[in-house]
């Protein structure tokens, strides 16, 4: 599984992706986590509002730091 946090790099931002890779952890979830800061790669994901998580190319949630149960299911619901 690919996970991308999309964001400038605000503190927002780097706990979210401390937080996905957390609960991505938890799940023993095979995945890399990378953090993506180019405002050019951001909206070439037609990302406007960060953070955002990426999984696996899709867009699953930007504009707002989801709660520990929205994370578990995001990512469960792309597991593959």
């Amino acid at each position: 599984m690919k996970i991308e946090i999309l964001g400038s790099g605000c503190k927002k931002c780097s706990n979210l992706a401390t937080e996905v890779e957390r609960i991505a952890t938890e799940m023993a979830l095979p995945f890399t986590l990378n953090k993506v800061t180019d405002m050019a790669a951001i909206l070439d994901y037609g990302v406007m509002s960060t953070p955002a998580i990426v999984v696996n190319g899709d867009v699953v949630t930007a504009g707002k730091v989801p709660s520990e149960q929205e994370i578990q299911d995001l990512l469960s619901t792309h597991r593959q």
